[in-house]
């Protein structure tokens, strides 16, 4: 079993994929699933309460700068409920620094919308009979709103390609 994410596509079957065309950044990661019982949403709920300490460090920071030009602070990423089970979320609640907005045993879909940009992410997951594997594929849309939007993005994005696949290995882990 590959326990280290490796880049793709979105998934062909996904709900994020007519998104991508439009967007102005997306990619996707994926991984074999450790433990092949979870929903969409509960590999997800596993990955962030495994979240990096590096990567909670890196949230904060960017709490803290972004304050000053008036953005939100998110918080970090690993804030969600450890007694919720992944069956109890609704849509307009937040997992993390996400709000949900769809949830189903084969994908979910998170985001955060703001002045500057937005943001989908799917956690998706596909079991493959033949082998009893399941594969969670993460994949991120950004769509930006104006020039802010644009210079977020430029310091986030080289940022997000080694944060997504740090806390999607955690899917892979057995424990």
């Amino acid at each position: 079993m590959s326990t280290r994410p490796f880049e793709t596509c979105a998934p062909s079957n996904s709900l994020i994929e007519k998104l991508v065309p439009s967007s102005y950044f997306h990619d996707a990661w994926s991984v074999e699933a450790g433990d092949l019982s979870l929903s969409a949403l509960g590999q997800f709920l596993k990955a962030l309460s495994q979240t990096p300490s590096w990567v909670n460090t890196c949230m904060a920071l960017r709490n803290g700068a972004v304050s000053l030009l008036g953005l939100k602070d998110l918080g970090l990423l690993d804030n969600v409920d450890k007694l919720k089970s992944d069956s109890e979320y609704q849509p307009g609640e937040r997992v993390g620094i996400f709000t949900l907005f769809e949830n189903t045993f084969s994908e979910v879909l998170l985001g955060d919308k703001d002045k500057h940009l937005n943001v989908t992410l799917s956690v998706h997951r596909t079991s493959a009979e033949q082998t009893g594997k399941v594969l969670v594929t993460v994949t991120t849309v950004v769509q930006v709103n104006n020039l802010l939007g644009q210079a977020y993005m430029a310091v986030v994005k080289p940022m997000h390609r080694l944060i997504a696949p740090s806390v999607l290995a955690a899917v892979a882990r057995t424990e």
